[in-house]
């Protein structure tokens, strides 16, 4: 059944990094929200802020919540929205985007030194990985602070690009020098397995730079990296990562890019035609964003069957990020490079006649 595309275009006079969908619950008077992380080097100190817009007009914010430095990654929760920064820190406010009840934990030697890429929501807490090395889970102190410990610290020795739950006592980093990590909390916070990558026959370095956990299939993790790498790490088999996109890939498989995949989810509104139940040994559709402005959906069947990856979008700019409504999966809402938001959205044509 093909699907049609709608995209719409909305020009910002600023850089726009990051943008995510606010929970519907939130929206109220002024409809669907979003979150951009804005960077506008000509507003003096507030040249990093995280702005509230309105699916109908994203030109028009209804709020901002000013940032130290620049914003490195964004998340949101039912409760919170959060954003980490450049300089180390941690800033949480309410969607309602109530900035007198923001709070934050300062970059710095007892939290990150420099910019924290890894962010994510597991249930109670905020897992944090910086490039500094260091993992911390953040959490409420009772009192209205936020109390930061710190999980792991690679003195040096690795980075950290991204980490993601998978339940609240599990979760996973990824980054350069490290490969991708499985956390287990019931056992001392300890790594407790470990993915090298699949990185163009070895050729190139491999950096992972997106993590994301299908929620009904918490033992599979799906990854973007450097040179147009996606893979997906299954915790039954850690050592036989399943390549679906990549430079130097053998076999029938074709890469969805040749940059950099900054960010990668798993696709809740393509349906593969080979998935029959939630027990297929295939992998889920997956969506993908990169550097050189592909935003499309890879699916493991249709490389098998020596066939492209599902091409969405081509911008004349990178991507910077994405991001599937959970609502409304049929919807995607992405930040382009050249200081524009995209807003995509799919729908069946035999949904459209009826």
């Amino acid at each position: 059944m093909a699907d049609s595309l709608s995209f719409r275009r909305h020009p910002l006079a600023s850089s726009v990094d990051l943008v995510r969908w606010l929970p519907s619950s939130s929206a109220s008077p002024s409809g669907r929200l979003l979150a951009a992380a804005i960077y506008d080097p000509s507003s003096g100190p507030a040249a990093t802020s995280i702005r509230l817009l309105p699916l109908s007009d994203p030109t028009s914010p209804l709020d901002s919540l000013a940032l130290p430095s620049r914003a490195t990654a964004l998340r949101c929760s039912p409760a919170a929205l959060a954003a980490a920064t450049s300089s180390g820190s941690l800033h949480l406010l309410p969607p309602s985007f109530d900035s007198d009840a923001a709070v934050a934990v300062p970059g710095g030697a007892g939290f990150h030194v420099g910019p924290v890429r890894g962010l994510d929501f597991g249930g109670e807490e905020w897992v944090t990985a910086g490039e500094d090395g260091r993992v911390h889970v953040v959490g409420g102190g009772g009192d209205g602070r936020l109390v930061a410990r710190k999980v792991w610290d690679a003195k040096g020795m690795s980075g950290y690009e991204a980490a993601r739950w998978a339940s609240p006592a599990e979760f996973a980093t990824g980054g350069v020098g490290c490969g991708v990590q499985w956390w287990d909390r019931r056992k001392g916070d300890a790594v407790v397995a470990q993915c090298n990558g699949i990185w163009g026959r070895g050729i190139v370095t491999g950096m992972v730079h997106s993590i994301d956990i299908h929620t009904s299939r918490k033992h599979i993790c799906v990854v973007g990296g450097s040179s147009g790498t996606i893979f997906v790490w299954d915790l039954r088999w850690p050592q036989q990562p399943i390549p679906l996109s990549g430079v130097g890939l053998s076999g029938a498989a074709e890469p969805g890019c040749e940059s950099e995949v900054w960010e990668v989810l798993f696709d809740t509104y393509t349906q593969s035609s080979d998935i029959i139940s939630s027990t297929s040994s295939k992998i889920l559709p997956v969506m993908m964003c990169s550097e050189d402005g592909i935003l499309a959906v890879v699916e493991q069947a249709l490389l098998l069957a020596d066939e492209r990856s599902l091409e969405l979008l081509a911008e004349a700019c990178a991507i910077n990020s994405f991001d599937i409504d959970p609502q409304n999966p049929s919807d995607v809402v992405c930040a382009l490079e050249w200081e524009s938001i995209g807003v995509l959205t799919r729908g069946r044509d035999a949904m459209a006649e009826e």
